[in-house]
């Protein structure tokens, strides 16, 4: 393999992880939410009850129904991935 094709496939990896939630997901973290994937260039996703949704809208995150103990997925693939999951648990796993 060449060099550019690890790169490629470094830079394609998806990165996951599980969020159990301390509090209902309303308005506030999912504005929170929001504003945080819109800064990434990764394909981000949450996904709760086999639903999932793209987190850069506010409604779409709300939707999910996501309320506190349950668990959210998130995921992303691209280049600033591991960012983008880190970010965003970060702010499931700090929602009041």
């Amino acid at each position: 393999m060449s060099p550019s094709s690890d790169a490629a496939t470094t830079n394609s990896a998806i990165h996951e992880k599980l969020v159990i939630l301390p509090a209902n997901l309303h308005a506030r973290p999912a504005g929170q939410l929001a504003r945080a994937a819109a800064g990434f260039t990764s394909a981000i996703q949450l996904e709760h009850s086999g639903r999932t949704v793209n987190p850069t809208g506010v409604l779409a995150v709300m939707g999910l129904g996501a309320t506190v103990g349950t668990t959210v997925t998130v995921r992303a693939e691209g280049p600033d991935a591991e960012q983008a999951v880190t970010a965003l648990a970060d702010i499931l796993t700090k929602a009041e």
